[in-house]
């Protein structure tokens, strides 16, 4: 799968105004620049290449704003150049393009305690290697920066599975898609779960990740049924064509035998 935090860039991006990459990121002005320096000023650029926004071909305007195909006005105000956002505005920054995920954080607690010492996007998703989305940033260094890792420690455990499971989904999904089989309405289903997995992403109530992750994998489980019966439905015509084949076969053997012996 091409995780559905690519499908989801995309989208959003095709639906700005003005796409924020209106040319391949490696181009723009602020890379060429930057990324001919060394220490301090080039080290973004070089963390940049490593991320999942350039992946996905979101460069340097997409965050900071400016002009990216001018280098005279690649810092200017007057093109919306915000340089490095006040820490509190990050998650505004961020929600540009990530409304939903955006909206999850500001609910959570390490959203209420924006400007007070709380995390922002970038403590955990890093700013310029900005890291897919995974349980791995759900991790013991990164959480024990600022508070005990049992609480996320029993979310990530209540969240593995799930995520296991619409990992597998999806690669079986993808291979009979692959095979010319029809399953849009399964894959629907799929990103409309895997949307509402991904909101528990930013929650730190225990009792209701759990609870919700029960419920998804009980979802999860009817689809997986759907895709037994497309597998078994699938396996019963190869035998049926493997019988056809060998009929037809065994019948031009037999007419072949037979046209010798008239011989």
């Amino acid at each position: 799968m091409k995780t559905l935090g690519a499908f989801l860039i995309a989208a959003m991006l095709a639906s700005l105004p003005g796409a924020l990459a209106a040319q391949p990121p490696a181009d723009i002005v602020c890379v060429q620049c930057h990324g001919r320096q060394t220490g301090r000023t080039g080290e973004p650029v070089a963390l940049w290449r490593q991320s999942i926004h350039a992946e996905n071909g979101i460069g340097c305007n997409g965050c900071h704003g400016g002009d990216p195909n001018d280098a005279d006005n690649a810092m200017s105000p007057a093109r919306g150049f915000i340089g490095v956002p006040a820490e509190s505005a990050i998650p505004a920054v961020c929600g540009k393009c990530h409304v939903g995920v955006m909206n999850d954080y500001l609910s959570s607690a390490h959203g209420k305690a924006l400007g007070g010492g709380g995390p922002t996007c970038v403590t955990c998703h890093g700013n310029h290697k900005v890291l897919r989305a995974s349980l791995d940033l759900i991790n013991e260094k990164d959480c024990s920066r600022c508070h005990g890792f049992e609480r996320a420690r029993i979310i990530r455990d209540a969240m593995q599975k799930t995520e296991g499971s619409i990992v597998a989904i999806d690669r079986r999904i993808s291979r009979y898609k692959n095979e010319g089989a029809d399953v849009e309405r399964i894959e629907k289903g799929l990103f409309a779960l895997r949307n509402r997995f991904h909101t528990l992403f930013h929650d730190q109530d225990v009792e209701k990740v759990w609870k919700e992750a029960v419920r998804i994998d009980g979802e999860l489980g009817k689809i997986e049924a759907v895709l037994g019966e497309m597998n078994e439905t699938r396996r019963q015509r190869k035998i049926v064509g493997a019988f056809a084949v060998g009929g037809a076969l065994l019948a031009a053997l037999l007419f072949h035998l037979l046209r010798k012996s008239y011989d």
